[in-house]
């Protein structure tokens, strides 16, 4: 099952909260060992900037869009 979540200070580290759902869905109680696999949500911003610097001129991609047509 996957849930979104978002992590709050608890001290110098940072803590989750297993909703109710989840806990009474696969029957999760204090100290049972569980696994949780992490994945950041990112933004289309972070994946846009990835590019940064990959830009050409217009005019350069019109170029090689003619040379290949030839």
């Amino acid at each position: 099952m996957e849930v979104e979540c978002m992590p709050k200070r608890w001290g110098s580290s940072l803590g989750i909260v297993i909703p109710k759902e989840i806990v009474e869905l696969e029957h999760i109680s204090e100290n049972d060992k569980i696994i949780v696999e992490f994945k950041k949500k990112h933004l289309a911003k972070e994946f846009f900037g990835i590019l940064h610097g990959w830009k050409r001129p217009t005019k350069a991609i019109k170029e090689a869009m003619k040379e290949g047509w030839r």
